[in-house]
């Protein structure tokens, strides 16, 4: 299996050839999907959307779609997750991602879609990725709404949690300091990383790609 997941996308060159690496082929001979999904229960200004999927645009894509797996059937966003090289799983919130990656029936076809594609996860697309996902860190990190201090299932698709948006300015809390303090009370091993880091999974050969910041913790 093949992942790139990261805390904004393609920010950087060193992100850009890592992802170049994991399709094998040229961007304009290959096929995108992007999944805004997560980001439908984010509220005011979504630049930062446009700007995620602008900076896959300017990679020269031979294809490029944007399915919400939230608006339309199955009948309509699985033949556009067949034809593409690259799914890419936009950042927002994401206990409401893995509602709708469930809900929608995805859940039961991604094993399979993903033996020849590449996961690209931003930031809630990233935390997805994981076996499990604390929505009380993500609540007290990201200013998800917590609902119940428990951690629900993610997709298995890696051994590791992703903490996105390392020292960023707008989640403050998102620092090394802080994190140490929650390992305490969730002891999982997890990479915080920066918007200039990604980490890169290739079958079992894990690479931190990075032109910023980042750590692993336990």
């Amino acid at each position: 299996m093949k992942l790139l997941l990261t805390s904004s996308g393609i920010t950087n060159k060193s992100i850009k050839i890592a992802l170049l690496k994991l399709l094998k082929k040229p961007f304009k001979k290959s096929s995108l999907t992007f999944i805004p999904t997560a980001a439908n229960v984010e509220t005011g200004d979504k630049s930062w959307l446009v700007e995620d999927m602008y900076n896959f645009k300017k990679l020269g894509f031979a294809s490029f779609d944007v399915i919400d797996i939230s608006a339309v059937p199955k009948s309509l966003w699985l033949p556009s997750f067949k034809n593409a090289d690259i799914l890419v799983f936009g950042g927002g919130n994401v206990k409401y991602l893995l509602e709708w990656i469930r809900k929608s029936g995805l859940i039961k076809l991604l094993p399979k879609l993903l033996k020849n594609k590449v996961y690209v996860g931003i930031s809630a697309g990233s935390m997805a990725a994981a076996k499990t996902v604390s929505l009380s860190s993500a609540g007290i990190l990201y200013y998800e709404k917590k609902g119940k201090p428990e951690n629900i299932e993610g997709l298995s698709l890696v051994n590791f949690e992703i903490r996105p948006h390392l020292n960023s300015k707008w989640f403050p809390k998102v620092r090394l300091d802080y994190l140490e303090k929650l390992t305490k009370n969730r002891p999982v091993q997890f990479y915080a990383i920066d918007d200039d880091t990604a980490v890169k999974v290739d079958g079992d050969k894990i690479e931190i790609i990075s032109e910023g910041s980042w750590k692993r913790f336990n």
